[in-house]
């Protein structure tokens, strides 16, 4: 049985997804960073292995419940994504000099009449959304094409406020859609994509059902030169007419003089061009253009296809003097998407949250110093982990616990805690440090209880909804990092 699921079905998604980061009980996400150890091939603790690839080609994450485990392992730190950190996005175009750019048209992909060809755009395109048919100018503006003079290049840039068409030198016909404001620029403009929404004076502007653009597909033969006028345009809306031109017996030219309203179907004969004048005109046909629910301009969203939504956040250096969260002091090669995770076992809404375990050394013995991603043990409890940082002026050590053997799991990969005074020591610096158990407090911004500070995420709490592995990022504490996912639904 065919069935297809229409593009409609795709912006309702994304719609929805926009919406939750909004309603009154709607969902709170939060980005994540981890695995600051490189990739490689890895050993599980019953022996087996798993290559994970490397630093330079890591492999691509797998959907599986088996792995969302090893996801909050490695995990260092997450933030929290606000309403003002998503924006619907679609593919960003650039206006250049000399290109053709596609038309709008509502029946790209139907067939031919009379045939089982489909209609496609001058690029090609069989769908609307992949046909080029919008653009970005230099000023931050976005038009829709309407028309390109019969598929010629563009050779004049748009550069209309207003919300009527503008209709440029190269014969193109460009409708404004929508300017992209400062914000928008800086936060949701990348190489590919760019930000999308409903312009409200253009909205306030569109008409449903009025038709714009008529485009001749067969010039005809036999027809009365001159312009013909009052020729309507007959379909389930009203008052549409256009003028027609013949020169040597064909149509040249064709003009909506009045565009009438409420068209969701619209035709021209050829009876009605003779009966306008055109005296004998055969075997012409004239595709008349049907504008999109509620008319150009109405829903930008929709009408470029905004099945695409941007995730816009930035890791600051200095968040790491203000919380204790982010560290500055190792790299990260895995970003995250977590839906509604937890903190110490309620709904987190902290704007950053540190992710890795953390311990308090006593001041004497004197600690060694500890190096990022050495594996460490404990006497005693026989836990193992990994360090991420080792902040020798408070004397705190932060680290992961992983399951693979060869990433310094515990022999059954157990993840046994760390806890009481059992002294640690690091494999390659052979460093030292003895627990501080009676400490109580908060240090450096770290709550520390009888020496010991767990995660302030909680470990498998809340939906893993993107996983990214990534080549090395390395963070320095006067640097920011700008991290940009983009979803298509």
């Amino acid at each position: 049985m065919p069935a297809i699921i229409t593009n409609k079905f795709r912006i309702h998604n994304s719609e929805q997804f926009h919406e939750s980061f909004t309603e009154a009980a709607g969902n709170t996400y939060y980005l994540g960073i981890g695995r600051p150890h490189p990739f490689t091939t890895t050993t599980r603790p019953d022996g087996r292995t798993e290559n994970l690839g490397t630093d330079t080609a890591p492999i691509t994450p797998v959907d599986a419940i088996a792995e969302e485990a090893y996801i909050y392992d490695e995990l260092l730190a997450a933030k929290k994504i606000g309403a003002s950190d998503i924006s619907f996005v679609v593919p960003r175009r650039n206006w250049t000099t000399g290109t053709t750019y596609d038309v709008y048209r509502h029946d790209y992909g139907r067939r031919e009449t009379g045939g089982t060809s489909l209609i496609t755009s001058n690029s090609g395109a069989t769908t609307l959304y992949d046909a080029t048919f919008y653009v970005k100018t230099s000023a931050n503006r976005v038009y829709k094409c309407l028309d390109n003079n019969g598929n010629a290049a563009s050779t004049e840039e748009p550069t209309t406020t207003s919300t009527a068409t503008q209709s440029t030198s190269d014969g193109y016909k460009w409708k404004l859609m929508y300017t992209l404001t400062a914000s928008q620029q800086s936060n949701f403009l990348s190489t590919d994509f760019m930000a999308v929404e409903t312009d409200s004076t253009v909205n306030g502007d569109a008409v449903d059902g009025k038709i714009d653009i008529c485009l001749v597909k067969a010039a005809g033969t036999g027809g009365t030169a001159g312009t013909h006028t009052n020729i309507p345009i007959r379909g389930d809306g009203s008052n549409g007419k256009v003028s027609v031109t013949i020169s040597a017996g064909t149509i040249t030219d064709i003009s909506v003089t009045t565009a009438g309203t409420d068209y969701t179907i619209g035709y021209i004969t050829v009876a009605d061009i003779n009966a306008a004048g055109g005296g004998s005109l055969i075997n012409a046909e004239i595709d008349v253009i049907i504008g999109p629910k509620g008319g150009h301009g109405f829903n930008a969203v929709e009408e470029l296809g905004g099945f695409f939504v941007m995730l816009n956040q930035s890791l600051d250096g200095t968040e790491l003097a203000n919380s204790g969260d982010y560290t500055a002091e190792n790299d990260f090669r895995k970003i995250v998407l977590f839906r509604d995770p937890t903190s110490a076992g309620s709904a987190a809404t902290a704007t950053t949250m540190r992710a890795t375990t953390a311990v308090h050394f006593a001041s004497s013995p004197t600690p060694g110093t500890f190096v990022a991603d050495e594996n460490i043990t404990q006497t005693g409890t026989g836990a193992t982990g990994k360090v991420v940082e080792w902040d020798s002026a408070n004397r705190i050590l932060y680290f992961i616990q992983t399951r693979f053997a060869s990433e310094g799991a515990d022999a059954n990969g157990d993840n046994t805690s760390f806890s009481g005074a059992g002294v640690i020591t690091g494999s390659t610096s052979t460093a030292t440090g003895t627990p501080s158990t009676s400490t109580t407090g908060t240090i450096n911004q770290v709550s520390i209880t009888s020496g010991y500070s767990a995660s302030e995420f909680d470990h498998d709490s809340g939906d893993v909804m993107y996983v990214e592995n990534r080549a090395p990022i390395v963070r320095a504490a006067d640097q920011t990092e700008n991290i940009k996912l983009i979803i298509e639904f």
